[in-house]
């Protein structure tokens, strides 16, 4: 296991600035997962992690010892990717054996064939041994190039979006058993992803990232309770978080003639956020007018145009609700979240 530490880590290629004054710590044994859209510097962090780039400013400490000017072999860390890197005329066995037997490490026959005969059970690939990977399935080259991690034996697992290439089923299925996996390794997995559905059911901790600055770093809880910001609220929930314009008065003006009690200057623009599951349709409230309906089996996602603005609200799938309805939409003030208008801040946490 190891600890990973970034202190004030910056990194720029040209003018364009990948990485603004990163921090960021990761316990020994972490599923850790860097959560961001394309282009937000997810990649540039692995990479500076792994030993692949160099921060021009900064440290990267691994179990306390700063190796920010250490090459990558030095680091003993593993990179697994969205492209599977095997030799595909190669074996499943010759794949795996193939980091085990460089000069550098000089494994021994016996230890060898121990280690790839646990991992092949750990990974359920004991029947694909002697195939040759460009024989396998999409599934099976990603549980080989994770296994080829796990031989190693390295301090730090840095997975840059290994799901991202596979159908949506094999990447449900492989999220449970890459968590497993880690659970059972207990090794510090650095996880990045664009998919925040990824990121909510497998990482013990999450980091947002957007344009190379990391926004909020928390458990997937308190990132999906107490977004910091409306980038925050957006990147993660699907739906995502309703946001809608408003204006602070005595309080926060819901629109209902319910107001929040707000600290502050009255009069400033504000967003209201309200996520979908939040939302109740029925009983008192707004009228709004039914745009879509969208069953997903137990729930359904229902759009609404509320006046001026439209909504999405998640419901059970008892309710009875149908396109071109005109119904009675509310919320629970509690659950509401307000922003400020200019900086996106969120002004109740």
């Amino acid at each position: 296991m190891a600890h990973i530490e970034l202190r004030g880590v910056f990194k720029r290629f040209g003018s364009v600035t990948a990485l603004s004054d990163i921090n960021l710590d990761i316990p020994d044994g972490q599923f850790f997962v860097l959560l961001g859209e394309t282009g937000a510097g997810k990649t540039t962090t692995l990479r500076v992690v792994a030993g692949l780039d160099k921060p021009q400013g900064g440290q990267v400490l691994i179990d306390g010892q700063d190796v920010t000017g250490w090459g990558a072999a030095e680091r003993d860390v593993a990179l697994v990717l969205q492209q599977y890197s095997l030799y595909p005329r190669y074996t499943v066995r010759q794949n795996l054996e193939f980091p085990l037997k460089s000069p550098m490490r000089r494994v021994a026959a016996a230890a060898i064939a121990e280690r790839i005969a646990k991992v092949s059970r750990t990974l359920r690939i004991e029947h694909l041994m002697d195939r040759k990977t460009d024989r396998l399935s999409g599934g099976e080259m990603q549980r080989v190039s994770i296994g080829r991690a796990i031989v190693r034996n390295p301090k730090v697992f840095l997975m840059d979006e290994p799901l991202s290439a596979l159908d949506a089923k094999l990447r449900e299925s492989l999220r449970a058993e890459l968590k497993d996996l880690q659970m059972s390794l207990g090794e510090t997995f650095l996880f990045v992803t664009h998919d925040q559905v990824e990121a909510m059911s497998m990482g013990d901790r999450i980091g947002v990232l957007n344009r190379g600055v990391l926004v909020q770093v928390g458990t997937p809880a308190d990132i999906y309770a107490r977004p910091v910001n409306t980038f925050v609220a957006r990147a993660v929930g699907a739906p995502a978080m309703n946001l809608l314009p408003g204006r602070q008065e005595d309080g926060a003006d819901l629109g209902d003639g319910r107001t929040l009690p707000l600290a502050g200057e009255a009069g400033r623009a504000v967003i209201f956020g309200v996520r979908p599951e939040d939302l109740e349709i029925g009983g008192a409230g707004i009228e709004a007018r039914v745009t879509d309906v969208e069953n997903h089996g137990v729930e359904k996602i229902v759009t609404l145009q509320a006046g001026p603005h439209r909504v999405r609200a998640t419901v059970p799938v008892t309710v009875q609700v149908r396109a071109a309805e005109m119904v009675r939409l509310g919320w629970n003030p509690a659950r509401v979240h307000v922003f400020d208008a200019e900086t996106g801040r969120n002004l109740r946490f």
